[in-house]
Formats: structure tokens, C-alpha cells, sequence
């Protein structure tokens, strides 16, 4: 497959697979397979956007921002009862409700003028991917996720056929009594009908998050690890992977200028590669700066970006990245070979490191540690990261945070499916396991400092090129991992928490009640492991 990119299709006719064979019937002027420039022309007519000084459209979500993680429903039918884990994230969607949601769905596209429809595919390993087609109201919405995904060869199109269709109304007001949601904001998944229907929102991740959790179904029963990671390509062909939520340091980690990036989000570990599910990225815009990640910054002075909700002068189209008056969660999209050092192929080896990264605000857990192939399974089921004190009156503690798999939204198969895989791979490919604390030393947060950028990036190359394995290691005597006593060009200090400590007696205490959430935590999972597993984990003083 040749390298992601902007160019623009030849749009002069419908691809052979038309609406009407998939049922859906309507007047409007289907605009199929628009390249960049024309998409972006038909967003500035329609008023839906703005041209940033330097080329990128800006737009507005409006009131949402992020997911509408509550809105989202899966349909529970014959196919997915036994498969889906049900619960909090995965919730459940009568098949009566779904049909009088898709009723109502087609007859909103009958009632369109115009309509954008993309053929691509999710992942780029081709006996893995899976043919998506997109339907959207707004032009930009259907660049989203034409730069999100991964692009077909021009003469692939005609004869593409979907396998899975998404139709994203904005517009779309859904009745809760009606089509058994919570809110006018739906997101409704049928693994049966293979067909997403989110209404609502202009949030335009949810169309990539859908095409994350469809492969996060089909690919573990190919063999396949889906993941929420990012990863990149040593010099010497050395794949690492880097697990991790929300403000641990996974994009700019991984964005290592003598590596080359795979991708920055979703991947899948497959026999013989790791391969991005996607064909661009999509990243946080909020306080971003040239010096901190120049490569990123640059994409917004690129035409072909999509800026959501950056906040804009109208008069002198310049940007402001530090305002959040609009979101927090202001984001980017852009083409992954707007990154100089991507990958052409969009994939690489199957790894050699696997990198999990927490936010420690407790300031218990060491800089880095190895991990065996069970631990490695047992914090990957945890998801463990933590978020500083809040601003509320008397919220004075960080608050622990445990996301499955480093992905729980995304994944609809029980934990223990990924976690499995994950150990299976381990265990086969000889792969060095690390967990990599980015969050505070010398104490919690608002006591001690962040973890300096400097010492995690020195601790991360000597893990990556090998030396840090010749390292003399320690077993930590709370969480029972190997730390590394000393590193060069590294303060050994810092390796040790416990002396960063001033009282080191209260850091004992911190330790041992962040140890015992641990083990709350994981004992959802403790019947769904191997004993080897259940001997790694976690356990009381």
C-alpha cells in the first residue's frame, strides 16, 4: 500500500456499490470520494469553517467537545449477547429502539440537499483491514475522517464495497423514548446490521472511535491484539509500543525525531507486524508550542489541517493555542505524512519493547521498571494513571485512575480477551515489558515535582537500545517489579522514590494505600486470568 496522503480522487462517477444497494434511498447530490481541496472549498461555502492564516481549517464543535461516552450504545442482539462485555462502558441497545432509530436515520439522508460519502479502509495491514463508508452532512466532518482513516488507491474505488457504514448526522435529534438512548445525542453501534449511526454531535472523533472499537471486535478473533497505543521504528528496525491515557506523555514519547512513527493512536499487533489503523493523527492543540513539539506544531501551518475549536481572530486569522475558551480538549487533525519521520508504509516490525505509561500524582512509583511477561498482563488489565488534586474546596489528594487495557471505552470484548493476547504475544516474541512513571517525584502532587522530561527520555533511549537491561536491578518491595539502582547520566536518587521522600514513612503509607486500590481494582479480573497472573498481582502488606 502506498503512504497515506492528500492527493485528490477522481470523483467523476459512484463507485459500483451504490447507496441504493445498501437500502438507503434519497434525492440529495451524493459527492463521493472528495479530495482535500474540494472538501475544504465546499466547508468554506457552506459557512461550516474558517482558513487559519497559514492554510488549516478551523471549525467549532459546538457544545460537545470530547466523546459522549454515555450516549453510546451497543445493539445487543444473537450476535453480540455472548461476545460483549455489558456493563458500565459497554451498555446495551434493544434491536426494536435500533430499527426505529435507522428508520428515522434514513429518512433525515432522504430529506438532505446534499450528501458527503468516503470508501476507505480501517488499518493498513490488508489482511486485517476493514472497508468503512462514511456518510456525513458537513464537508468537514467528511475530511475528518478521510484524514483519519486510510486511504484507497484511486483505482480501488470503484469496485470497494463497505463492509461497515457509518452515517454521522449532527443535525439528527434523537427521542429517547423512541429510539431507547439517553439524550438527543446517540451513538448506536449494530455488529449484526454492521452499521454505526451517531446523531447529535459534531464531535467528529466519534467516527474514528467507532472504527476503533469495530476493529477491537473483529480482530481478536483473527489472532490479532488491537491497540490503544502509539509506536515507532528504531534505526536498527527495533518496533516499541507505548501504552498509556490521557496526559502520560504517549504522543510526545513517541515522537522521537531518530525513530520513525508508526502511528500516534491505534494499532494492531498482528504475526508478522504492528500496523496503524489509521492513516493520520489526532492531536491535542491546547498550550501547544514549537518548542515542545515542534513536529506537531507544524502541521498547523499546513493546508489539509483540521482545527477544532481553536480559538481564532477573525480579523487576522491568527491562532491562539492557549486559549480554552472554546474547549480544553481542542484537537488537530492532519495527514500522518505531515510528520517528517513517518513510516511510508504505515507499519513495522512486531516490537521489541513495550513501553506502559502512568501519571503518577500519588509519587510512589519509580521512574521505570521491567516488568515480566504476567505483570506486564496484570497492569495492562489495570490501566493504572492518576489525576492531580482538583480545584474543588477540601480535594486536596490525587485520585487513582484505572482504564482497562489503557483503552476500557474502546474495547467492547472482555479485558481479560486483550489482556490474553497481549501476554500471548509477550510471551512468543521475547518482548522486554517496561512501566514508565511520567508523573511526580519527592512526593504527591503539590508536595513533590513532575518527573524531569530530561531523566525519563534518558531512562526510555537506554531502554530502547538494550543497555538498560545490563543495568544492576532491585525488586521494589511495594509493587514487586525490577528497578534499576543506577543508570548513567541519570540521578540515582530519583530511581529510588522512597529517599526523594522527606518523611519517608509517609511515603511508605502512600505507597501501601495505592497498592491496596490496586488490588480493588483487580479483582474484577482475578477469575479471567492465568495462576501465573494472579501470582503477579498486587498484594497486601
Amino acid at each position: 500500500m502506498h503512504p497515506p496522503d492528500i492527493k485528490e480522487a477522481n470523483v467523476s462517477a459512484a463507485p459500483n456499490f451504490s447507496l441504493e444497494k445498501q437500502g438507503i434511498s434519497t434525492p440529495a447530490k451524493i459527492l463521493w470520494n472528495l479530495g482535500t481541496a474540494r472538501l475544504v472549498e465546499s466547508a468554506l461555502n457552506k459557512g461550516e469553517g474558517i482558513l487559519a492564516k497559514e492554510g488549516p481549517l478551523v471549525v467549532e464543535t459546538g457544545k460537545h467537545t470530547g466523546r459522549s461516552a454515555s450516549d453510546k450504545f451497543i445493539v445487543r442482539d444473537a450476535t453480540t449477547e455472548s461476545t460483549i462485555h455489558w456493563g458500565k462502558t459497554n451498555v446495551a441497545m434493544d434491536p426494536v429502539h435500533f430499527a426505529a432509530l435507522k428508520e428515522d436515520f434514513f429518512a433525515a439522508l432522504a430529506a438532505k440537499d446534499e450528501l458527503y460519502v468516503a470508501d476507505l479502509f480501517g488499518g493498513s495491514q490488508p489482511e486485517y483491514r476493514v472497508n468503512v463508508r462514511v456518510i456525513n452532512e458537513l464537508a468537514w466532518h467528511n475530511l475528518f475522517i478521510r484524514t483519519l482513516l486510510v486511504r484507497p488507491e484511486e483505482s480501488e474505488l470503484a469496485d470497494l464495497v463497505p463492509e461497515y457504514t457509518i452515517i454521522d448526522l449532527p443535525s439528527f435529534r434523537a427521542d429517547p423514548a423512541r429510539h431507547g438512548c439517553r439524550s438527543e445525542t446517540v451513538i448506536a453501534v449494530n455488529f449484526t446490521e454492521k452499521l454505526i449511526l451517531i446523531g447529535g454531535t459534531a464531535y467528529a472523533g466519534e467516527m474514528k472511535k467507532s472504527v476503533f472499537g469495530i476493529l477491537n471486535y473483529l480482530l481478536p478473533e483473527q489472532g490479532v491484539m488491537p491497540m490503544h497505543c502509539s509506536a515507532n521504528i528504531g534505526p536498527n528496525g527495533d518496533t516499541a509500543i507505548f501504552f498509556g491515557l490521557s496526559g502520560t506523555g504517549k504522543t510526545t514519547l513517541s515522537a522521537d525525531a531518530s525513530r520513525t512513527l508508526i502511528g500516534d493512536d491505534e494499532h494492531g499487533w498482528s504475526d508478522t507486524a504492528v500496523f496503524n489503523f489509521e492513516g493520520g493523527c489526532y492531536a491535542k492543540m491546547i498550550n501547544l508550542s514549537p518548542e515542545a513539539e515542534p513536529e506537531i506544531f507544524a502541521t498547523t501551518k499546513r493546508f489539509g489541517t483540521v482545527l477544532e475549536n481553536v480559538v481564532i481572530n477573525r480579523e487576522t486569522r491568527e491562532l491562539d493555542f492557549n486559549d480554552n475558551s472554546l474547549a480544553e480538549n481542542s484537537r488537530g487533525s492532519y495527514p500522518i505524512d505531515f510528520i517528517p519521520n513517518a513510516s511510508k508504509d504505515n507499519l513495522g516490525p512486531v516490537p521489541k519493547n513495550i513501553i506502559m505509561l502512568t501519571a503518577d500524582a500519588y509519587g510512589v512509583l519509580p521512574p521505570i521498571s521491567r516488568l515480566t511477561a504476567d505483570q506486564a498482563m496484570y497492569h495492562f488489565l489495570s490501566g493504572y494513571t492518576a489525576r492531580v488534586a482538583g480545584t474543588e474546596i477540601g480535594v486536596t489528594e490525587p485520585s487513582a485512575t484505572f482504564s482497562t487495557c489503557f483503552g476500557a471505552p474502546f474495547m467492547p470484548r472482555h479485558p481479560s480477551v486483550y489482556g490474553n493476547l497481549l501476554k500471548e504475544r509477550i510471551a512468543r516474541g521475547g518482548v522486554t515489558c517496561w512501566l514508565v512513571n511520567t508523573g511526580w517525584t519527592g512526593g504527591k502532587y503539590g508536595v513533590g515535582s513532575r518527573m524531569p522530561i530530561k531523566a525519563t527520555r534518558a531512562l526510555l533511549n537506554a531502554a530502547l537500545d538494550g543497555s538498560l537491561n545490563q543495568a544492576e536491578f532491585r525488586i521494589d518491595p511495594n509493587f514487586g517489579f525490577e528497578v534499576p539502582v543506577a543508570v548513567p547520566g541519570v540521578d540515582s536518587k530519583i530511581l529510588d522514590p522512597r529517599s526523594t521522600w522527606a518523611d519517608p514513612a509517609e511515603y511508605d503509607a502512600t505507597a501501601h494505600k495505592l497498592v491496596q486500590q490496586f488490588i480493588d481494582n483487580f479483582a474484577q479480573f482475578a477469575d479471567h486470568v492465568d495462576e501465573g497472573v494472579r501470582a503477579a498481582a498486587l498484594k497486601a502488606a
